[in-house]
């Protein structure tokens, strides 16, 4: 099951921005095919998770859309898939960014380019629109400023390794949020998905120093005040300072460099209700629906095309701190190397905190 977004539902329902969805024949005939399905079934997109709630209100008021949703991790959704073919019961999923090519591989996947596509990077997209990213997340720090001073806030992973606080990252051999922050500083200091030594030789370092705390970066412990520099993805950050106090903690994007990933929807190949699963994405991918996401505090794949609402925007963080974050260029080369970090972080690493 994904970890809640503890984010506002409070969005109001959006209409369909003309520029997101010029009028066309081809999509007056998906919208009336889908009206005509009058339902679709997701796995893996609950309402708590992105604001999901807000966009299955809005396709229910303008489309007439029944929906139903089934919380299961990326790796069910794709199993789901293939186990069901001709008695599928989803006609939809949201997957993290590595399940996109697997679900496409295993041939359990439809294709369908929204019209936005264009504004859709190169890197966080199927070239055949099998699958592409609808929002991001990027490694973040999130700093409690009552713990930590002013003047010692870091605003870089160089910034992390000469300060006096403790680090928490969580658990690299469990938790993805983790290893993706190993990658991230492996990143920001000349490493990438298949040398990820730099970023363990700064945890290292932070052990030498009695300065990595083995606390979780979670909203339980950040609240009783157990974390003072914590590594979390940005969207947890924010929200995790959204519901604790926003005057209480800092998220930033390390200036010299992170990793940054996201979340893909996949259509089902088997879909009952494939036109429906099709004007889903098409929506999500509208000024309106990128704003949906910016409401649960996930930062929109078209951000950088977007007019938010002054409120929305006020959960993100601002666009020019992404310019020094990096796509996972080669997947398969980080899935290898991800298998081989938690005995590598136990053997350099936490041997050093002993």
């Amino acid at each position: 099951m994904k970890q809640l977004f503890l984010a506002s539902l409070l969005g109001t329902s959006i209409a369909l921005c003309t520029s997101a969805m010029a009028a066309g024949p081809d999509l007056k005939a998906l919208e009336d095919a889908a009206r005509k399905e009058g339902a679709v079934n997701s796995v893996g997109m609950p309402d708590a998770w992105a604001n999901w709630k807000g966009t299955w209100e809005d396709l229910a008021k303008q489309y007439g859309l029944k929906h139903m949703d089934t919380d299961m991790s990326s790796a069910q959704e794709v199993a789901k898939f293939d186990a069901e073919k001709d008695n599928a019961s989803a006609d939809i999923g949201d997957v993290g960014a590595a399940f996109g090519p697997i679900a496409t591989a295993k041939g359990v996947t439809q294709p369908y380019k929204p019209s936005t596509w264009d504004q859709v990077p190169e890197w966080a997209k199927d070239k055949d629109g099998h699958w592409a990213l609808a929002y991001t997340g990027t490694i973040a720090f999130i700093i409690n400023k009552q713990l930590v001073k002013e003047g010692d806030i870091p605003k870089s992973w160089k910034d992390l390794e000469t300060g006096k606080y403790k680090v928490a990252i969580g658990d690299v051999s469990t938790a993805a949020q983790a290893a993706n922050g190993v990658l991230a500083a492996a990143i920001a200091r000349g490493g990438d998905e298949k040398n990820i030594e730099p970023g363990l030789q700064l945890f290292t370092k932070l052990a030498q120093q009695k300065r990595l705390s083995l606390a979780n970066p979670t909203i339980q412990t950040l609240e009783k005040g157990e974390v003072e520099v914590g590594v979390v993805w940005d969207f947890n950050g924010l929200s995790y300072r959204e519901q604790i106090d926003p005057k209480r903690f800092e998220v930033l994007i390390p200036s010299d460099g992170s990793v940054i990933s996201g979340y893909t929807t996949i259509i089902n190949k088997y879909a009952k209700h494939p036109n429906a699963a099709k004007l889903t994405r098409e929506y999500i991918f509208s000024d309106a629906g990128q704003t949906n996401l910016a409401r649960g505090n996930a930062r929109p794949i078209r951000a950088e095309h977007l007019t938010l609402p002054a409120d929305v925007q006020a959960k993100l963080l601002p666009n020019e701190q992404y310019k020094s974050v990096k796509p996972i260029k080669d997947p398969a080369a980080w899935e290898k190397t991800s298998k081989a970090l938690p005995q590598k972080w136990n053997e350099q690493v936490i041997i050093e905190m002993n």
